[in-house]
């Protein structure tokens, strides 16, 4: 009841993030509602569990962008009088992992009742029973399995938020006083294992594509299915090695930003970059990845190789995840932007041109371009290079 007060009563943008977590989980609830569908009108064809296999990329977006809303939700971090009434660090992340299942379930209510009106069991409401062929309204839906799906993104995308806002021992206290001078900032340690998974995962993906190859083009949901569980491991393993290098990516951006004698609005940007390299780094790096794997397909799709064209599940699927992956960037830049208030107010007391913040954060801006482009480029290329043969 307490987390349904506090969604109720939250800022708008925290409301309107949590309405995206809810359509994003309805979409995601959509495409494990519709390979059931599919495992329906096709017993025994074997396709239907790779169908099912391609909903992890889109869950996993979905979770990743409720757990970048929950963090950054202004309700969940510890206050000073809270602990004092039983709002405690642990308290914050279960009322936190409770507002993240509400929005969740919500979502997945409205996958199912989208997905009944599509198949012509709910009438009423205009295209009732509009996909009624795809989604095998000739046969009866088992209940227990409807429930488990619909019920698999509000628990992952709840334990995960419990999990990533829990409150760890040895973590200083939010309130406490700074008292030690400044010093450089740490370097992410993430680097080194991002490279390494990012190489995995590309290797993953070309011995996936060894075995799609002789059957024209990239297997997705709307065309061919040989080899799509593979694909899937490759494709997760790279957004995740790019997720785990991009603090570390954009943490160089900012030391390069200082190096040769830089001026005012280098110094500012640099320092910027490298206070902000976690929070903006994994979400720049999530979406490298998403626009690499953008780029690969439609290379691939754009080479005549004879690969089936993707159909509206598929293109439902990389919407979800593209937006997932951009909203919660533009989630974490917000953040940064409000994070950085009181140092640009400050500044601007002590006589700083508003122009120069400007300039250094539009310098900011095109460093990161600078940098994940071609970055963005490269792994596409890699991508898609074994695809083609």
């Amino acid at each position: 009841m307490l987390a349904l007060r506090l969604t109720r009563g939250a800022h708008p943008f925290v409301l309107c993030g949590r309405l995206l977590v809810a359509a994003a989980s309805a979409g995601t609830g959509f495409l494990m509602l519709s390979a059931l569908s599919h495992a329906l009108a096709h017993p025994g064809a074997g396709g239907a569990l790779l169908r099912l296999a391609w909903c992890v990329v889109p869950l996993t977006a979905t979770v990743y962008f409720a757990v970048a809303m929950a963090r950054n939700d202004p309700a969940t971090r510890p206050r000073e009088g809270l602990s004092s009434v039983g709002l405690g660090p642990a308290a914050l992340a279960g009322l936190a992992a409770a507002s993240t299942a509400l929005s969740s379930l919500l979502g997945s209510v409205v996958a199912l009742l989208f997905f009944l009106h599509l198949r012509g069991d709910l009438t009423g409401l205009p295209f009732d029973g509009a996909a009624a062929g795809m989604l095998a309204a000739d046969q009866p839906l088992p209940l227990p399995a409807v429930l488990t799906l619909l019920a698999i993104v509000p628990a992952v995308a709840s334990l995960a938020t419990a999990v990533v806002l829990r409150p760890r021992a040895g973590r200083p206290a939010p309130t406490a006083p700074r008292t030690e001078p400044a010093t450089p900032l740490p370097v992410p340690s993430g680097l080194p294992w991002g490279v390494a998974l990012l190489a995995t995962g590309l290797a993953v993906e070309s011995w996936a594509a060894g075995g799609t190859s002789r059957d024209g083009g990239v297997p997705l949901p709307g065309g061919v299915e040989s080899g799509a569980l593979g694909g899937v491991l490759g494709w997760l393993l790279t957004a995740l090695g790019l997720a785990l290098a991009g603090p570390g990516l954009t943490h160089f951006c900012g030391r390069v930003l200082q190096a040769a004698k830089p001026g005012a609005v280098r110094l500012l940007a640099g320092r910027g970059l490298q206070e902000e390299a976690t929070r903006i780094g994994r979400p720049v790096g999530v979406v490298c990845a998403v626009a690499s794997g953008a780029l690969a397909s439609a290379t691939l799709y754009g080479a005549g190789t004879g690969a089936s064209p993707a159909g509206p599940l598929t293109a439902l699927g990389a919407v979800l995840v593209a937006g997932c992956a951009l909203a919660t960037l533009l989630s974490a830049g917000v953040e940064a932007r409000r994070s950085r208030a009181s140092a640009n107010a400050a500044l601007l007391r002590l006589g700083a041109p508003a122009s120069a913040l400007r300039n250094a954060a539009t310098l900011r801006a095109l460093t990161l371009l600078v940098v994940f482009v071609p970055l963005t480029w490269a792994v596409a290329t890699l991508a898609a290079a074994p695809l083609r043969g």
